[in-house]
């Protein structure tokens, strides 16, 4: 055993299981879509955790954005740029959303669906 390997077994949660990428995404786009479900059923009185819900699944879109326009990035041109859309589109709905000129069903919609294929593609670890 390196140091290396001495290091990150240290610092790991025990009972944790490796995730992959595709895992950690999958958790992510979960996390942040359960509280846009939440901050949703609350209705007007879940104002305060919606923007909050809304400004975590905007920056979370906004990285995504800048992966898939990366030019290094290996995925498949087309889904790419359907990301990309998908990533704008959140940005326009979720202002609309904030003013109470949308609903934000729409939003977690598009993440239920994307983490679908992340399932279906390898799924979490």
């Amino acid at each position: 055993m390196n140091a290396t390997t001495l290091a990150k077994t240290a610092y790991s949660a025990p009972g944790q299981p490796n995730r992959t990428a595709r895992g950690t995404e999958y958790e992510l786009f979960a996390r942040i879509t359960h509280k846009l479900k939440i901050a949703h059923s609350k209705g007007q009185a879940g104002f305060a955790a919606m923007a909050a819900a809304l400004h975590e699944n905007r920056r979370m879109w906004t990285v995504l954005a800048t992966d898939v326009a990366d030019p290094g990035n290996q995925l498949p041109q087309d889904l790419r740029a359907r990301l990309f859309y998908l990533a704008e589109f959140t940005a326009q709905h979720s202002s609309k959303v904030l003013s109470g000129k949308a609903s934000a069903e729409v939003l977690i919609d598009i993440n239920t669906a994307i983490m679908r294929g992340l399932r279906q593609e390898g799924g979490a670890a």
